[in-house]
This record gives structure tokens, sequence and C-alpha cells, in this order.
């Protein structure tokens, strides 16, 4: 851990500009991620989220700094409610159900957990001390019913992120206008309806905004300053803006670099439920490996939009399985476990706005350099070769001999592999009685399924390629 002399320059979406990473406090780097809203099961435009960030995150332990990383769970929120109705079953037990799927969908593939995971609904405490501050310093108003808002007009700054003017918005859609000082006020607090969970306050029974939450539970984990706010696009504007709004006319100075991923698309349209053409992630982890959908969504820049394809995603599973091939043969050769290195050429692209494009283009290369010597039997290069893919992979969260995937949770596969296991050693079984009217017969057989097969030095080795 004792590297860090870094060039690290990511985008600033508040500037519009890519710029060197300087951390608050020297060593150390506080990140918040914007969550899941856990009121259905994740599609691969809400991961493709968690694994961009995941790679920064993994850049920057490389690198050597001690990271403290928040991903917030939003469990109250009216779609929740909404789906209660819909399942008929508690809000709480929705929450809870679809929480345990996004982690289970960031497990499969292989998300870093984070630092820490607050639920909204845990820290109401922290939500009513805000906007006690912000009532009492002028920049929120209770008008009586219940509600809590925060005055937008008062706002030194507003919409700088956005870059909108305040005149053009219309007006927040989340409380009853009458009770609004301008319609474009949003609420910090929202009074309870009949039937609805409710935590009480000095203003009334009722469960927080959005918004509020989020700057919160910032504060609570990470200070009054941090160094890095992630999330998706669509996020910038009305949440991100209010995050901002409410904790800078709290005093404090909340992020210092804003980040967010761009979506994935389908058809050219961002990735939605609302327009049915969402992707569940466990659906698709029936189709490829974690690992590969890792690869897949983690390959595009994390500002590019990402469009989808069955198609698209088949190539970059080929793809993959052509680098854990040569890994594989690699291990072989040498006789030993293959010992990641960071090569000058991926720290550039890393350093360089997280440059992940670039990076595989660098691997895709190696990989060429590392087959060819495979050939020519140079161990140096394959050594080389080998050495700097899987440190690439390794920080891209795709090294195939992390346990993570090398345990597999995949009963298919494991099955697969059980079967196939079993036919290469009838194959070998006949082979070494001579019957080599069956041998050919197995391999004829597994090759008509798709399956090839190579006899190597140390036994068969079977890849679907």
């Amino acid at each position: 851990m004792a590297k860090i002399d870094s060039d690290l320059n990511l985008y600033n979406t508040a500037d519009r500009a890519i710029s060197k990473f300087a951390p608050l406090e020297p060593g150390k780097v506080g990140i918040y991620l914007c969550g899941a809203t856990v009121q259905a099961p994740p599609h691969i435009g809400h991961i493709r989220s968690g694994v961009n960030f995941d790679i920064l995150r993994r850049w920057l332990l490389e690198i050597g700094y001690d990271v403290t990383f928040i991903r917030n769970v939003t469990d109250i929120d009216d779609k929740i409610l909404h789906k209660a109705v819909h399942e008929e079953i508690a809000w709480w037990a929705v929450a809870m159900k679809y929480e345990r799927a996004f982690s289970q969908a960031y497990a499969a593939l292989n998300v870093l957990p984070p630092t820490y995971e607050p639920r909204a609904t845990g820290h109401i405490t922290q939500m009513i001390e805000l906007m006690e501050k912000l009532i009492a310093n002028g920049s929120a108003y209770a008008p009586g019913n219940g509600d809590v808002y925060l005055e937008v007009r008062r706002l030194k700054s507003y919409l700088t992120l956005s870059n909108q003017k305040l005149d053009d918005l219309q007006s927040a859609e989340d409380a009853d206008l009458t009770f609004k000082k301008d319609p474009r006020d949003f609420a910090l607090w929202k009074a309870a309806k009949p039937g609805d969970p409710s935590w009480p306050t000095p203003w009334g029974n009722g469960r927080p905004g959005w918004h509020l939450e989020c700057s919160a539970m910032a504060h609570a984990y990470l200070g009054e300053s941090f160094d890095i706010h992630g999330g998706g696009l669509d996020l910038i504007f009305p949440h991100h803006e209010n995050e901002i709004a409410q904790s800078e006319s709290a005093g404090w100075g909340f992020a210092s670099i804003w980040m967010h991923n761009a979506w994935v698309t389908t058809s050219g349209e961002k990735m939605s439920k609302s327009l049915g053409n969402s992707l569940q992630v466990m659906e698709i982890l029936k189709q490829v490996r974690g690992i590969e959908l890792r690869w897949y969504l983690g390959g595009a820049h994390y500002r590019s939009m990402l469009e989808f394809s069955f198609e698209a995603l088949e190539e970059s599973a080929v793809n993959f399985r052509r680098i854990e091939g040569f890994l594989t043969r690699a291990g072989e050769i040498l006789g030993a476990e293959i010992e990641p290195k960071i090569s000058a050429e991926f720290t550039k692209a890393m350093n360089s706005d997280l440059a992940v494009p670039q990076v595989l283009a660098d691997i895709s290369e190696a990989v060429r350099l590392g087959n060819s010597a495979i050939t020519a039997n140079d161990l140096a290069t394959i050594t080389k070769s080998a050495s700097e893919v899987r440190g690439a992979l390794r920080v891209l969260g795709c090294d195939p001999f992390d346990p993570v995937f090398a345990s597999g949770s995949k009963s298919k596969e494991s099955a697969l592999d059980g079967l196939i296991t079993l036919a290469l050693d009838q194959r070998t079984a006949a082979r070494g009685r001579k019957d080599f009217a069956a041998s050919d017969a197995i391999r004829d057989s597994l090759t008509e399924l798709g399956i090839t097969i190579e006899d190597t030095p140390t036994g068969s080795r079977w890849t679907t390629e």
C-alpha cells in the first residue's frame, strides 16, 4: 500500500473538464455512490454503475489509497409503496426482497462490497437534524401541513451541475403546490398519508424526500466534505442538484468531484422499466457467466453510452474466453501461477480518466504477443504478457483466477464441466487401453456439440470456441 505517486486525472461533471485528482486528505479517498431504490430486480443499467465505480475504487486501491466507499440503499419511496400494494406484501418486505436481489447481482459480477451500505430508514435521526439546521438558518420552511421544503430562491447558487436556469424549470412534483412559496421548491420531508409508513418529527409525522437522505448519509459517513460523489447521468438533475443545494445550505463543502456514468441503451433509448426494455441481470446470467457480463459492462468508457445487444454480449464473451484461454495455456507452459503485474501502458490509460477501451486494446495486443511467444516457446515473453494481462484483469475485476469466479456459483456451469470431464476421463481410459476408435468417437461427439478438445502435456483441455 505505500505507492501513491499518482498522476490520476478524472473528469468532473461540475467543471466539465478533466483535471488531476488531489484528495482532501493525503492518502485517503472518500466516495459516495448513489445506490439502488429497491423496488424491482436490478437490470444491467443499474449494475453498470456498480461496475464502473468498482473499477475506479479498485484502481485507487491499486495505486495505494485508503478508500472509504459508501453506497446507499433507498428503502422507502413512492415506488416501493406502490410495489407493496401490487405484490400485496409489506413495504419493508418489498425493500428487503429487492435489496437482496441487488446484493446477489453485485456479488455475481464481483463488485466489491461497500465499506458501509446505509439504508435511508436507518438514518431518520440524521435527516431530522439536517432539516432543523436548514429551517434554523432560513434555507427551509415547514408550512404547517407536515411537509418541509427547501426554498430554492434563497440559494446563492443552484443548477450549476446541470447548467440550467431556475426560471426554466417546471414545478417540483412532490407535494401540493398550495403550501409552497415557489413551485420549484422541493420537499425535504413529506407529510404522512393514511396507511403509509411514517416517522415523527417536530413538524408532523411523515417520511423523507428522496434527496434529503443522501445528503444526511454522506455527511454521517464521510463528513462535511469528501472527495468523489458518483451516480448515473440521470441523477444529475434533480437528485444531485438538490443534494448540493441542501448540503451547501447547511454550510457543508460536500463533494469535490462529481462523476457520472452513462446509460446502457437499447435501440438508442435509456434502459428503464417504464420503457419496457429492461434486462434483468439474473436472467442474462443464465446465458453468460458473471465474469463475462462484467467484462462487457466495464469495457466501454464509463462516460460513453453502451448500446446493448445479445450479439454484442456474445462477441464480448467469446473475446474474453480467448484471453482466459491464453492465461490458462501460459500457466500450463510456465508451470506456475501467473503473477499479476501492472504495466506502464495500463497505468497511463487508467490515469487518463479510466480509459478502459485503451486498456482492452493493450490487453488484446499482449495476448497476441503472448500467443506468438507460445508458438515460439519464448518463455520470457509468455511470462511478461501473461503477467501484464492478469494485472490488468485484476484491476478490472475480471481475473479468471479470482476465487470469486474460480469457485463459481453456477450449478449449470459446474454440471457441464463435470459431464465434459467425465467424457474426457473415458476418452483417456480408451486411449490407455488403445481403443482409439472409442477415443475418437468421444472426441467427435464433443466436437459436434461445439466443444473443442486440445491435448496438452498436462492432459486434455476443452473450450467452447
